[in-house]
């Protein structure tokens, strides 16, 4: 056995991996002795992974790379051997929101072009009226619901910078904040999107894949360094992982993984809005409607568990389109060498070198060439470059 390691979590489904390789026996049986802690904000778990008080995290995909590359905060390399999750994220707006656009949308409520462009409507209407911006929430500055909501808002000419206003919110906080009228609309992981439409105060506007079909949501975080000194307790972190996500897209396994992630120590919410996210129905407006998408929150199948450094450098990408960081290739190199297939493929005793990079499937835009950055991103028409 070896010394008990402290892991860090936010409330959301997609620390399901990690909490079930925790708390089904997984990690003991590779004989690791883990602490979970729960944290509200993700400046916190950042911040006790980089300082030590964390061996591991639960954390966004692009501040792990943001620490890499010291954006935002110190450099602390950190290295990604698992993903926890693939997609999971919805954009929720309040019943007024969602009034005024689809008053003035043109096509389907679920296509996000339909929708960007109802909503670039809006925003136009309020400017003429001197409405004060419509407010988003959003979990972190380095967030994919950051890149998320502006990859959306952007195709139809919304500048995220100048015509809205995106604010940082903690997960949990989301749905107080729309409850209390001090956002319109937000992007967040399950279960808060769920939690809003049941307390009648917000409409699933949009499931994250809408807008990219595979997009790497939350990865388990190390430092670099400790991961360099520990591999076989990274590896043994990886497998645990491993079968936790197995046991989680096990049919019969959902209500038991449902009732362990409700427990108030874990994500602390009915058992019930957990398996509607783990199994991709949820109920998308106050008045019951309901919509299904197997493509919603991806933790074990289709290969979600190893990390893709192509996903890290579409990420990289969004953090260079709205001036975040410049154009670099040597920060290129950074990012993409974050997300660790290496130690997900020696953790399970495989090759590796064989799996290609799953397609994004933006709905717009161009297809992602990490070999051609510089002119991917000079085909948007909004955007914050840095010099």
């Amino acid at each position: 056995m070896t010394a008990p390691l402290r892991i860090g979590f936010i409330p959301l489904v997609d620390a399901a991996a990690l909490i079930i390789a925790v708390d089904k026996g997984f990690a003991a049986a590779e004989g690791l002795e883990v602490e979970l802690v729960r944290e509200v904000s993700w400046s916190n778990v950042r911040d006790k992974l980089n300082i030590g008080l964390f061996d591991a995290a639960h954390l966004l995909a692009p501040v792990a790379i943001a620490s890499s590359l010291g954006l935002g905060h110190v450099k602390v390399p950190i290295a990604a051997p698992f993903n926890l999750g693939i997609n999971g994220n919805a954009i929720t707006v309040s019943p007024a929101l969602h009034a005024a656009l689809m008053e003035e949308i043109d096509g389907d409520r679920f296509d996000p072009m339909a929708t960007a462009k109802a909503l670039a409507k809006v925003v136009a209407r309020r400017r003429r009226e001197g409405a004060d911006p419509l407010t988003f929430g959003m979990t972190f500055p380095f967030s994919t619901h950051n890149y998320q909501l502006r990859f959306w808002m952007a195709t139809a000419g919304v500048d995220p910078d100048e015509d809205v206003r995106l604010v940082v919110l903690p997960p949990p906080y989301m749905v107080d904040s729309i409850k209390n009228g001090h956002v319109d609309g937000f992007c967040v992981g399950a279960p808060w999107n769920s939690i809003a439409v049941d307390l009648g105060i917000g409409h699933i506007l949009h499931f994250v894949s809408d807008i990219l079909v595979h997009a790497a949501e939350k990865v388990l975080a190390v430092r670099k360094v400790w991961a360099d000194k520990q591999p076989d307790v990274v590896a043994s972190l990886v497998r645990a992982a491993v079968k936790a996500a197995e046991f989680i897209e096990q049919p019969a396994n959902l209500a038991e993984v449902a009732q362990l992630l409700a427990q108030p120590e874990r994500i602390g919410v009915d058992a019930e809005v957990i398996q509607r996210s783990l199994i991709g129905r949820l109920k998308i407006s106050p008045d019951g409607a309901v919509r299904e998408s197997e493509r919603y929150l991806l933790v074990g199948r289709e290969g979600a568990g190893r990390p893709d450094p192509v996903q890290a450098a579409w990420l990289y990408a969004q953090m260079v389109r709205w001036g975040q960081t410049a154009l670099s290739p040597d920060a290129l190199k950074t990012a993409m060498a974050v997300f660790r297939p290496d130690l997900y493929d020696a953790a399970l005793g495989r090759s590796g070198g064989g799996q290609a990079s799953t397609p994004f499937g933006a709905f717009a835009g161009p297809r992602f060439d990490v070999a051609d950055l510089g002119g991917y991103l000079a085909s948007f028409e909004v955007g914050r470059r840095a010099p």
